[in-house]
């Protein structure tokens, strides 16, 4: 083992519930966010962070899974447009110094630390509201942009004044990054997002590949859905090259987190490509050691 691969291997391997800097006290608390973040892709790049940083990304975190929790919930449409509605009063007494959540109450230091700016919020919960009202299923590239500024790219902006880049070129980042990861996760979850009677592929792609239905299962089932998929998926390299362009123009060291996601989400979409959409049902995972070298290339360049 390399003296590069020494200092990196601590980080992959699977800390037990508050055993990260930064994890709660409360044993219940730290375990939720164990299971809630250290599941996540976003996990790893995060250990990157100094430590009140990787704090206000973990809590940043949590928000997000609390209003998509609501908005993927069993619940009528009536009540989760309430429930993120409740949020949205939340996000109000957060940025008026009175947080009533625990996540809130977590977020409120970041937000004057780092500038995190109300409004970004307030285009999540929008994101979620879109999801929430009804099902989507064949959306235009016009109306799956805005669902992508609004539950990913929103995401990067704060993400990036958390790492320490609210310059231009951060704001670059979190728009062509978070266009990539977004399409990525659609190309993923296809099988599971129809389980809940949405369809997040366009309907442009699908009419160009003559398909004009938008009932889930059967779009899945069509012979023509590969290419479709494999048109997504190009679309979704472009913003990854786009994005790392735009990594390029920031600095390295701030960097670091954000081009390790890309490298993961990258190596994850190709991944994907290898596989094909015919099998939906065959998982894809990137191999560890292959995810170590990513760690390290990107973790140590910011490139």
């Amino acid at each position: 083992m390399s003296i590069v691969e020494r200092l990196y291997a601590p980080l992959l391997e699977r800390p037990s519930p508050g055993a990260f800097p930064g994890a709660p006290d409360n044993k219940d608390d730290a375990i939720a966010l164990h299971r809630s973040v250290h599941g996540s892709t976003f996990f790893w790049p995060l250990q990157l962070l100094p430590v009140r940083r990787r704090q206000a990304m973990y809590a940043l975190y949590a928000f997000c899974r609390e209003v998509e929790d609501i908005a993927d919930g069993k619940a009528s449409c009536s009540l989760k447009q309430t429930l993120l509605l409740n949020w949205r009063c939340e996000i109000a007494h957060l940025f008026a110094g009175r947080p009533q959540h625990d996540v809130t109450r977590g977020l409120s230091e970041a937000i004057h630390l780092y500038g995190l700016r109300c409004d970004d919020f307030l285009a999540i919960i929008d994101g979620m509201e879109m999801d929430a009202r009804r099902d989507i299923r064949a959306p235009s590239f016009e109306e799956l942009d805005r669902y992508c500024e609004r539950v990913a790219v929103a995401v990067g902006r704060i993400s990036m004044r958390i790492f320490g880049e609210a310059s231009p070129a951060g704001g670059r980042v979190a728009a062509e990054l978070g266009r990539a990861l977004q399409l990525t996760n659609i190309l993923r979850d296809l099988a599971e997002d129809a389980e809940r009677h949405r369809l997040y592929l366009p309907r442009e792609l699908l009419q160009a590949h003559g398909i004009f239905a938008t009932t889930p299962s059967w779009v899945l089932a069509q012979p023509a859905l590969p290419n479709v998929c494999r048109d997504l998926a190009l679309l979704a390299e472009q913003h990854y090259a786009a994005a790392a362009e735009a990594i390029a123009a920031c600095s390295r060291w701030t960097m670091r987190p954000a081009a390790v996601m890309l490298g993961f989400y990258r190596a994850f979409l190709h991944e994907l490509l290898a596989r094909g959409w015919q099998e939906l049902d065959e998982s894809v995972r990137i191999p560890a050691r292959r995810r170590l070298a990513l760690m390290i290339r990107h973790g140590l360049t910011g490139r």
